[in-house]
């Protein structure tokens, strides 16, 4: 099968401090000939004055100053690159404890998480935090890059002794494709070119991993989800009775003709016509972005979902969500905020903190309940009105929520629906 330059894969980095993911995206984009020759000029002229001797790949993505002072990734860096066979975007998440929020951030819409492992020091306990973050995503494929193999003389029973050590801890998570890739950032082994210090190793660089990988079916296409974000009345000569509902479809498949219902109200109708940018479509299916227009007149607004008739999500008010603190300030009991799910928006309030998870030991902690910045917990929210939802676990769109703070309209916590 051909694969055509048309599908956009994305995919997040993680792993613990000096691990080298800023280097290995740097190596990706510089082997691959992504990076603009201007680009390329500015980092090797900051390279030669910081006394390296080649090119510090790192500096590709670290663009933060004090990233670039201190070494260190401190926020998510989003790159875009693209080869003849696809389009991908890069979020480069920082390795320390205290910036777990910023790679559930940077993971959140990831289709591939790539693990970083030191081979001289093999699985530690970051890359257990890192792939249970991964596994609570949902994210569906997990590519566990050995690198450094430079310096422990490209040995296969190093590599073979951490695929050991991540298997033995992964079968315990809910990941379902784990692929291991021998590496060396700095030198460019298998990273883009297949290594010729690891001939033992029989699987394909990273690159090509990237590339070839099967992401079509990591979209739900059973469940039709159609959120409403506005309504589009033109007005003007030939759209005169129009009435369109502008949204883009989370999941499944629409077609004209089929046999719709509005949630919440309940209100049913039949499928009249699908608009995309360029015209008419015989069908819609996500991401795409798309109008509807119904057989008949139904009171439709922004927050909203058409569904088929025969598949509906559940309205629920109470609500049991791995929730992931990511302000500084601490979640204040009982208090109001802010949901955001898909383009509804509704008050609710923590109403019980069912455990906390110690990112540590992965153990439950059932007697502690302070939410503070960077806390991953299950808790029971109660929403002032029903929000149409599928579990986390079976659609990543309509399964995610947000809870902003009403005084400041800070995002303070991103949640996975149980």
């Amino acid at each position: 099968m051909e694969i055509t330059n048309n599908q956009l894969l994305r995919f997040t980095t993680a792993g613990s401090v000096d691990d080298g993911k800023s280097t290995l995206i740097g190596r990706l984009l510089y082997d691959s000939k992504s990076i603009f020759e201007d680009q390329l000029e500015a980092i090797e002229s900051t390279s030669k004055q910081k006394g390296h001797d080649g090119v510090d790949l790192a500096l590709f993505t670290d663009g933060l100053r004090d990233e670039r002072e201190q070494g260190i990734t401190i926020d998510v860096a989003y790159r875009y690159f693209t080869t003849p066979k696809r389009k991908f975007i890069i979020a480069d998440t920082p390795g320390h404890i205290q910036y777990t929020r910023n790679m559930v951030t940077g993971a959140s819409t990831a289709n591939a998480a790539i693990i970083l492992v030191d081979a001289r020091h093999g699985v530690i306990e970051q890359t257990k935090r890192h792939a249970f973050i991964a596994s609570l995503l949902r994210i569906p494929h997990v590519i566990v890059c050995i690198n450094k193999m430079d310096l422990v003389d490209f040995q296969e029973e190093t590599y073979n002794k951490i695929l050991k050590q991540f298997e033995e801890f992964s079968s315990k998570l809910l990941i379902t494709d784990i692929r291991f890739i021998p590496i060396s950032a700095l030198k460019g082994d298998n990273v883009v070119h297949r290594s010729e210090n690891m001939p033992w190793y029989q699987g394909g660089p990273l690159l090509h991993t990237l590339e070839t990988m099967h992401i079509s079916s990591d979209i739900n296409k059973v469940d039709a989800r159609f959120p409403v974000q506005t309504v589009l009345r033109p007005q003007r000569e030939g759209f005169i009775d129009y009435r369109g509902y502008a949204g883009r479809m989370a999941s499944g498949v629409l077609r004209k003709g089929d046999q719709i219902t509005v949630m919440p109200s309940g209100f049913t109708s039949v499928i009249k016509s699908i608009d995309g940018p360029s015209g008419e479509l015989k069908e819609a299916f996500a991401p795409m972005s798309v109008s509807i227009t119904l057989e008949d007149d139904i009171d439709i607004s922004r927050g909203d979902m058409i569904v088929r008739s025969n598949n509906q999500p559940e309205g629920l008010q109470d609500l049991e969500v791995m929730l992931c603190w990511l302000n500084n300030s601490p979640a204040k009991p009982r208090a109001k905020y802010s949901i955001r799910h898909t383009s509804n928006e509704q008050k609710a309030m923590i109403k019980e903190i069912i455990y906390k998870i110690d990112i540590n030991t992965l153990a439950r902690k059932t007697d502690d309940n302070e939410i503070g910045m960077n806390d991953i917990c299950k808790v029971r929210i109660r929403t002032t009105k029903p929000l149409m939802v599928d579990s986390y676990r079976e659609n990543r769109v309509t399964g995610s929520i947000i809870l902003v703070d009403e005084g400041t309209n800070e995002t303070v916590a991103a949640g996975m629906i149980v």
